[in-house]
């Protein structure tokens, strides 16, 4: 079984991530499930603005949409900008748009039987509406979203440390992020074994 995640932080490497941090944790979960992760940090990439698949030259997407295709499990993990997802998970989600009318050789969607879940970091609240935009728009696109498939840590209101400046709350967003990997895990294999049916005509 193969995962991709999409690191969404605006922060380019080799510059620490939190967001990476959080979703690490998740990773690493997952691997002792037996799942391989291909990890994209979109910062780093070149990335054109649409919503097709293809952009023309110098576009990096295209890679990270067959390492998708490629895989069962997705994982979008975002800091928190002003309440919102960051401006490169709107990007992704932006470019996954084209999938909602790509099919396979069986006529079905390509998102579907793909399970996805939402990493959310930031010292500033707003995680649950974080996740809520960027599963229901993955929910769109296809994917179905397990029970629990999310894990966040933030600080609360107002300014303060970072997630990797603090022990404060890591605990409980490393407990949850490992329920997240197993509900993952579980959909993913359930679907595998049961996929869905084409969409009626």
């Amino acid at each position: 079984m193969h995962a991709t995640l999409l690191n969404c932080s605006l922060k380019r490497s080799p510059e620490p991530s939190n967001t990476q941090m959080l979703a690490d944790s998740v990773v690493a979960v997952m691997k002792g499930w037996g799942v391989e992760t291909t990890s994209y940090r979109l910062a780093d990439l070149r990335l054109a603005h649409g919503v097709a698949t293809e952009l023309g030259e110098g576009d990096e997407w295209p890679r990270v949409h067959q390492s998708i295709l490629a895989s069962q499990i997705l994982v979008v993990a975002t800091p928190t900008w002003v309440g919102h997802p960051s401006s490169l998970a709107q990007q992704a989600i932006e470019r996954m748009d084209a999938m909602i009318s790509e099919t396979g050789d069986d006529g079905r969607p390509v998102a579907y039987d793909k399970v996805a879940g939402v990493v959310v970091t930031g010292n500033e609240d707003g995680a649950h509406h974080v996740i809520s935009e960027v599963a229901g728009a993955l929910v769109d696109i296809g994917f179905t979203i397990p029970g629990q498939a999310w894990t966040y840590w933030n600080r609360g209101p107002g300014p303060g440390p970072t997630f990797s400046e603090t022990s404060e709350g890591r605990e409980w967003s490393y407990r949850t992020g490992r329920a997240m990997a197993a509900n993952l895990v579980a959909v993913a294999k359930a679907l595998a074994e049961r996929p869905m049916p084409a969409p009626p005509s």
